[in-house]
């Protein structure tokens, strides 16, 4: 629908287009050999064609005509370098902070942060200290969250999956995981006050990637709504959580080591001392929304797809799932060192992320001139990795759609190739946490039920992520004598 209505706005603006078209074909950079490519249409550029085609065929076919290791395209209102390859990777991800910083397209910026905000920096826009989210979601301090995981996990098995014969994951994985984030990043957990942040939270994840033209009706539109909404949200939690613990201090009854996300936000101090406002919080909290959201419910939803289709992969992770729940007593919740040993299920959730990443890639923007493969990126241009461009290439992973769960044994896949996290000093720092998200979840659902898809052949679309048009739909058949 709307990739019809962006086709539709695009012959609209043809007419008012033929001029620009020639002013932007002159315009470019002269005695510089900038990358080759096309800038598209004005005003939408290749947006039309990325959505009809998907992203994985979309730089693939650019890769063929343009070059395999960095081209040019115009996306998202922006021209953009995308860079290609184990070497473009590496290109990107290790000359952060030197040639590059980061940077959000603009209906990003829109749907997600205060207006205030729309100018700044993508480092005054976050405020807090990059290590700060480091300490706070590394594996050591991730270890509290594990039982938490586990005893949520239960509550939605016994509550969406249990009485049902066929559900759908895609709508319940991000049922979950949005519960999760809110009980843990806010203590957040009566369902009407998460439904009223979720309901607009999907507006705004439905269309902050869409094209960033505000006309009622259009996803763009609803993302800024949905976005207006959120914001006002946590900004009554926030200075609610603010207000308590100001009076914990003045009744020194604070418990530091049990405080959630939200609280150590309220507590921490940036490098000049000073405490973080309301609007910073409320800009944190939503980066890591978004980022325990959307991508990780779509990595939960395709490691049971993967597991649905391929029964001998799911006897392996069946297998070593058994192994850990008879060690369990039925009330007992997973620990750390249940974490540890499922190895081959992390190399079956490596595998699916590998086949069907749930992020694309990630922007950046060049602050000086810079040089790769022969060509020159113009300062002020934007650029993006994808993991499009070594996920399924044979020169790095041999038989590419084979589902082999085998390559990240013993060392792996080699540097720059699997990139679903990122790479260099700005690889997401939510990793760990996705991993045990992802690895919690596997363990309740395969402990309890073998999946059966209801439908085969049902289409996978991208949005922000990759979603199936039908919610994945799968049969539930419960195991005999399992305790819950």
């Amino acid at each position: 629908m709307e990739a019809s209505l962006t086709y539709l706005l695009t012959l609209a603006l043809l007419p008012l287009s033929l001029s620009l078209i020639i002013i932007l074909r002159k315009r470019g950079s002269p005695g510089r050999n900038v990358p080759p490519g096309s800038g598209g249409w004005p005003v939408v550029g290749e947006n039309v064609e990325f959505a009809m085609l998907g992203p994985q065929r979309f730089i693939k076919e650019r890769m063929e005509k343009h070059s395999p290791e960095v081209f040019q395209t115009s996306i998202l209102g922006e021209k953009m370098a995308v860079f290609c390859g184990a070497q473009g990777n590496k290109f990107l991800f290790t000359n952060d902070g030197k040639v590059l910083t980061s940077w959000w397209p603009e209906s990003m910026k829109k749907a997600l942060l205060f207006p205030e905000f729309y100018e700044n920096s993508l480092k005054d826009v976050s405020a807090l200290q990059r290590g700060f989210l480091h300490e706070i979601l590394k594996p050591e301090a991730l270890k509290q969250y594990i039982p938490a995981m586990d005893s949520l996990s239960r509550e939605h098995m016994a509550a969406d999956w249990h009485p049902n014969d066929v559900v759908k994951v895609f709508p319940l994985a991000k049922n979950y995981t949005f519960a999760l984030a809110c009980r843990l990043f806010m203590s957040i957990s009566d369902p009407d006050h998460i439904k009223k942040l979720s309901d607009p939270f999907l507006l705004v994840t439905n269309g902050m990637f869409s094209v960033p033209i505000d006309l009622p009706g259009t996803a763009y539109n609803r993302a800024i709504k949905g976005g207006r909404m959120v914001r006002a949200e946590l900004m009554r939690i926030i200075t609610a959580r603010r207000r308590e613990l100001a009076a914990e201090e003045r009744k020194e009854t604070a418990a530091p080591a049990g405080r959630d996300l939200l609280s150590k936000m309220l507590l921490v101090r940036d490098e000049n001392g000073r405490e973080l406002s309301e609007m910073e919080i409320s800009n944190n909290i939503i980066g890591m929304l978004v980022a325990s959201y959307e991508t990780t419910s779509s990595a939960v939803t395709f490691v049971l797809k993967h597991l649905a289709d391929l029964p001998h992969v799911y006897d392996g992770v069946l297998k070593e799932q058994m192994e850990i729940a008879k060690t369990k007593g039925a009330d007992e919740l997973l620990t750390w060192e249940d974490i540890e040993k499922m190895k081959y299920s992390w190399n079956v959730a490596r595998e699916s992320l590998r086949v069907t990443p749930p992020a694309q890639g990630a922007f950046r923007e060049t602050t000086t001139d810079c040089t790769f493969a022969g060509f020159t990126i113009p300062k002020g241009w934007k650029t993006f990795w994808t993991v499009h461009s070594t996920h399924k290439n044979p020169k790095y992973f041999p038989d590419p759609e084979k589902f082999d769960p085998s390559r990240f044994e013993g060392r792996g896949p080699a540097p720059y190739t699997f990139t679903p996290f990122g790479g260099g000093p700005r690889m997401c720092p939510g990793k760990e946490y996705a991993r045990l998200e992802v690895l919690v979840f596997m363990y309740n659902v395969v402990t309890r039920f073998k999946l059966q898809r209801a439908n085969p052949n049902e289409n996978i679309v991208f949005h922000a992520s990759p979603t199936p048009v039908e919610g994945l739909p799968v049969r539930l058949i419960p195991h005999q004598n399992i305790q819950d």
